[in-house]
């Protein structure tokens, strides 16, 4: 089964986020699309609330939940997040990703389940 670690600049801001919504509940959700520049793209948001095909994965104190069929895309990934003189942002980094586009969050994979 694939896995997702955590840095601990992720965690320490999914905790700043949870700290701001209210909600002790929430938890860091990712989820893959089809589509963006190269193919599939990720996005972030929480979410208080775990579905029957979600895994969720704890570390540094946090929760991140990722439903299946995103998780089988992004195999074993890290969550970071970074901070440069462009700006903040959480980032994926995907061993299985071919192919990245300049946006940051569109990504292309291939293997026998996949094809971009």
């Amino acid at each position: 089964m694939n896995t997702l670690s955590i840095t601990e600049s992720a965690a320490k801001r999914v905790n700043e986020l949870i700290s701001s919504s209210g909600n002790k509940e929430d938890m860091l959700r990712i989820t893959v699309s089809a589509g963006g520049c190269s193919g599939f793209s990720y996005s972030f948001g929480l979410d208080g609330e775990k579905k029957q095909e979600d895994h969720i994965f704890e570390s540094h104190g946090i929760k991140v939940v990722v439903d299946e069929i995103s998780l089988d895309i992004l195999g074993d990934s890290e969550v970071d997040f970074v901070e440069d003189l462009m700006g903040s942002a959480f980032k994926l980094n995907i061993p299985n990703a071919t192919s990245s586009c300049g946006c940051g969050v569109s990504f292309a994979i291939w293997n026998k389940t996949h094809k971009s």
